[in-house]
C-alpha cells in the first residue's frame, strides 16, 4: 500500500523523533510536517527523506518561533492533501492526527500525548508563562479553548491509535473517549552498556524546567551533605537549582552523550522526580545496570520493577526523597545488574519495530 508519515515538527531529534525514526526505518515514505530544520536534519536518516511542510514555515521567523503560530496549526496541518496514500501513519504529539482522510485510507496514530498545555498541564502552563490575567492571559485562553474543541474534533479521523504507555492510555480514553493500544517507544538499549562497579555517587539527567522537579532532588541530597550528587542538564531552572544546591552537589551542564552515558553507568542509583509519560532517561540507566530511585508515577512506574530494578517514593517533596535514598541505601547490595539490564531491554527498538509492524499489519488485514 502506499503510505505516507505525518509528524508535528520536524526541528530536532528528540524522544518523538525516535519513534518517527523507527517508523520510517519500518515504512519509508514521505513526511508531512508542519516544519522541518534541514540543518538539524544533517547526518540523520531524514537527511534526504521526502518532507513537505506547510505554510507555517514560510511565515515569519517560524524556523525558531514556530510555536507562537499555535492558532495556524490545525488549519495548516489540514491543508496537507494525502488522498494519493492508502496508509497514513502518524506520531502526534499536538495536532499530526488531524490531518483530513477519505473513507478508503486507514490512519493509524502513534499519539504521544494529547496536547499537554491544552488539557492535563494547562493551568500550570497559563501559570509558568505568566499568562493567568490581563490581556495577553485571555487571548491564550480563548486559543486554548480553540485547540481543545478542535483537538476533540478531530480525534475521530484516527481509524487506530497506539501510544507509549498505560499512563497516557487513560488520558486518551479521558480526552477522546478512545480506545489505544500500547506500544512502548523505542530506546537505544545498545548504545549503553553495564557496569558492575558503580561508584559512590547519584546521579540525575534533566532539562532543568519546572515539572522536572530537579529542585526537589538537589535540596534533598543538600540536606545529605555525607552522599555526592552529580546533575547532568541545563534549562531556565539552572540559577534556581544553584542557589540551593549544596558543596556536594555537582552541576555540571549539558553533556556530550558519551559522557551522560560513562556517569549512568557508573553511579551507585539514579534519581528521577518528574511525572513523565515515558522516560526515557530511566530506562537508559538501568540499560547500564543502575538501579533507580523514582516518583511512583506516570510512565515510570511501568518501567521500573520495585525492588528489582529500583524503588519509588511517593511525594514529590525533598523529604520524600531523603526517605527514599536510605531506603534504597539498606536494600542496594539485593540489586542484580544483570536483572535491572534484562527489565531494560523490554524496551529496545527492535522490540518497537515488531510490535508495531505487526499491528500495521493486523489493521491492513482487517481490511
Amino acid at each position: 500500500m502506499k503510505s505516507c508519515i505525518v509528524h508535528d515538527w520536524l526541528v530536532s531529534l528528540a524522544g518523538a523523533e525516535k519513534v518517527l525514526q523507527a517508523i520510517y526505518e519500518l515504512y519509508p515514505s514521505p513526511i508531512y510536517t508542519l516544519v522541518a530544520d534541514r540543518e538539524a536534519l544533517k547526518g540523520s536518516i531524514f537527511e534526504d527523506a521526502e518532507i513537505h511542510t506547510s505554510f507555517i514555515e514560510r511565515l515569519p521567523k517560524a524556523g525558531k518561533r514556530y510555536r507562537t503560530y499555535l492558532p495556524f496549526f490545525p488549519l495548516a496541518v489540514e491543508q496537507f492533501d494525502l488522498s494519493e496514500y492508502e496508509l497514513i501513519l502518524s506520531v502526534s504529539t499536538c495536532v499530526a492526527k488531524g490531518v483530513l482522510r477519505g473513507a478508503h485510507q486507514l490512519h493509524i496514530s502513534y499519539c504521544c500525548t494529547p496536547v499537554r498545555y491544552g488539557w492535563d498541564l494547562y493551568h500550570q502552563y497559563m501559570k509558568e508563562a505568566g499568562l493567568s490575567r490581563g490581556l495577553k492571559g485571555m487571548v491564550a485562553k480563548a486559543i486554548l479553548h480553540y485547540i481543545r474543541m478542535w483537538d476533540v474534533a478531530s480525534a475521530s479521523r484516527v481509524d487506530h491509535y497506539i501510544t507509549l504507555s498505560e499512563y497516557v492510555q487513560r488520558r486518551i480514553k479521558k480526552t477522546y473517549g478512545r480506545d489505544s493500544t500500547v506500544i512502548y517507544p523505542p530506546v537505544d538499549i545498545e548504545g549503553f552498556e553495564v557496569c558492575t562497579r558503580k561508584e559512590d555517587f547519584y546521579l540525575t539527567v534533566a532539562r532543568l524546567v519546572p515539572y522536572k522537579r530537579v529542585d526537589l532532588i538537589v535540596e534533598a541530597f543538600s540536606r545529605m551533605p555525607e552522599r555526592r550528587l552529580v546533575v547532568i542538564g541545563d534549562g531556565p531552572e539552572l540559577k534556581k537549582v544553584k542557589n540551593i544546591a549544596g558543596r556536594n552537589i555537582e552541576l555540571i551542564g549539558h553533556q556530550p552523550a558519551e559522557v551522560l552515558r560513562d556517569y549512568m553507568k557508573r553511579a551507585r542509583g539514579f534519581v528521577f522526580a518528574a511525572c513523565e509519560d515515558f522516560g526515557i532517561a530511566v530506562v537508559e540507566a538501568q540499560a547500564c545496570g543502575t538501579p533507580v530511585i523514582a516518583y511512583r508515577r506516570g510512565g515510570t512506574s511501568e518501567t521500573v520493577v520495585e525492588h528489582k530494578t529500583g524503588l519509588f517514593f511517593d511525594e514529590q517533596t525533598p523529604g520524600s526523597i531523603v526517605d527514599a535514598v536510605r531506603r534504597f541505601e539498606s536494600i542496594s547490595d539485593g540489586f542484580d545488574v544483570a536483572e535491572i539490564r534484562r527489565n531494560a531491554e523490554r524496551f529496545s527498538k527492535d522490540r518497537f519495530k515488531e510490535e508495531y509492524r505487526r499491528f500495521v499489519r493486523t489493521k491492513l488485514s482487517e481490511l
